[in-house]
Formats: structure tokens, C-alpha cells, sequence
């Protein structure tokens, strides 16, 4: 590592959203993971594979606070908050930046992502790549679905976290339920 490696630090912060208290970490470089579940064992699973140092810095996350709050509020269609790559290989980085493009309010279905993205990776290792996305929402993994239907989605509340955000972005209609 270089020094300015070995110097690299992750803040923190929570934002509460409709579908649940979204976790974000931080770096220098930017947006490294985020997720839902126990503020605890979130931290922890996200410190452990990025092997940085915690610091308390609300500068570093007010940016992507602010969009998360614009988003859920219905005012932001494209993140600009930079992505640090680091807790993905090449092979799912690739496939994460080629669906960090699919437009709010669209989907691609598993093999057409693989298909963009140029990768060999089949259809169901997409399914994969997107149960270990470590930034959804902001690299949108629920706009992945099967031809057959929506799929799985391992955040949130599982397939009806990904049929809500879907509703939100106007590509899924609402239900009774949600009226």
C-alpha cells in the first residue's frame, strides 16, 4: 500500500428512508458500501473487508445524505456521489459500473446486463454480482430483474424492498396496498 493508502479512513452516517435505516460508509475516495440491517453489525461488516480506520467526519457523508434524502423524497434521478470500487474484483466491477448506467426508472434483465456489460459472466452469476453488490440503492441492483418477474433482492425487506423502490421510481405501478 501506499502512504496515502495506509492513510485512508470511513466515516459513517445513517439515513432513515422508507424501507429502512440505510447505512452508508465513506471514504477519501468515495461511496464504498452501504446496506440496511443492525447499525452494529452493519458497521462491522462493512469495517472488516475495507480495513480502515472509523473516523467521525459529517463533511465526508452530508454529500450522499443529501441525495439518499432527495431520492426517497423524489427529487433525485441520478447520483453524483463518486463510487470507491474497492470492495469489488474487477470482474464485478465491471458489471457494477455498466448498471450504475440504467437510468431511475428502468430495468435490464439479468442476461441483458451481462450482455452490456461485456463480461462472461452468465445470467445467473449477474444474480450473484448483485446479491454481493455492496452499494445498493446508489449502484441500483433493484433495477435487475428475471424475465419471468422482479427476482430476488437480498437488501432491505427482500423482494418487497425491490417492488417498493421500483414503485417509487415509477416503473412498477402502485398497488392498493400502497394507496
Amino acid at each position: 500500500m501506499s502512504s496515502r493508502e495506509d492513510m485512508m479512513t470511513v466515516a459513517f452516517a445513517e439515513v432513515p428512508t422508507p424501507v429502512g435505516d440505510f447505512l452508508l460508509a465513506v471514504t477519501e475516495v468515495g461511496l464504498a458500501a452501504t446496506g440496511w440491517r443492525s447499525r452494529a453489525a452493519s458497521r462491522e461488516r462493512m469495517l472488516k473487508p475495507l480495513d480502515l480506520t472509523e473516523v467521525h467526519d459529517p463533511d465526508r457523508t452530508a454529500g450522499i445524505v443529501a441525495e439518499l434524502n432527495d431520492y426517497f423524497a423524489g427529487g433525485l434521478r441520478v447520483f453524483e456521489t463518486p463510487v470507491d470500487w474497492r470492495l469489488t474484483s474487477p470482474v464485478q466491477r465491471q458489471v457494477l459500473e455498466t448498471l450504475h448506467k440504467v437510468p431511475y426508472g428502468k430495468v435490464v434483465t439479468y442476461g441483458e446486463l451481462a450482455r452490456r456489460s461485456g463480461s462472461s459472466v452468465p445470467a445467473r452469476g449477474i444474480g450473484s454480482i448483485m446479491g454481493a453488490n455492496p452499494i445498493p440503492i446508489v449502484v441500483p441492483c433493484h433495477r435487475v430483474v428475471a424475465g419471468s418477474g422482479l427476482g430476488g433482492f437480498s437488501g432491505g425487506e427482500g423482494v418487497e424492498t425491490k417492488r417498493w423502490l421500483l414503485t417509487h421510481e415509477g416503473y412498477l405501478q402502485p398497488t392498493l396496498l400502497d394507496l
